[in-house]
């Protein structure tokens, strides 16, 4: 199951990818939303090899998730693998400059089902596809929003 979305950005690319590799500010994130994250291989720079172990409760179990990056390139493209409990996925996160201050930025996320649950989990996702989607791509516009504000104020 892939959702994907594209967005917009009032910033250099430079900007926006130096961003997107701030590491320490989504692990801070997700610890003030109760996700224990332990980064595997701690690197001054963000590059290939780097991986993260994340636990958190997701409908009242336990559950654990594996993050690893795939690729790096500088101002392009990253791209990570993902594995838990029965579900393993991708993440790529693309951007391209428009001009000198815009910056699109693209977004796919896959998810394969790898156990007879996980299928039943995709399964019932794909039943929901439309709205799922719909908050993906909603998400990912606020996500973009906060980048270009919190850009606008560091400039």
């Amino acid at each position: 199951m892939q959702f994907s979305g594209k967005e917009d950005i009032e910033a250099p690319a430079a900007q926006v990818f130096a961003a997107l590799a701030d590491f320490a500010s989504y692990e801070r994130w997700a610890i003030r939303r109760g996700i224990h994250v332990k980064r595997l291989y701690d690197h001054p720079h963000p590059q290939v090899g780097m991986a993260w172990q994340a636990r958190f409760e997701l409908r009242g179990r336990p559950r654990k998730l594996h993050i690893e990056m795939e690729t790096y390139t500088p101002q392009n493209l990253m791209q990570f693998a993902f594995s838990s409990q029965g579900v393993e996925g991708r993440l790529v996160l693309e951007l391209v400059a428009l001009s000198a201050g815009r910056t699109r930025m693209s977004v796919v996320l896959d998810l394969k089902p790898k156990t007879l649950p996980a299928r039943l989990l995709v399964q019932s996702l794909k039943l929901a596809r439309s709205s799922l989607t719909k908050r993906f791509k909603l998400n990912l516009a606020e996500f973009a929003r906060n980048m270009e504000e919190r850009l606008a104020r560091a400039s």
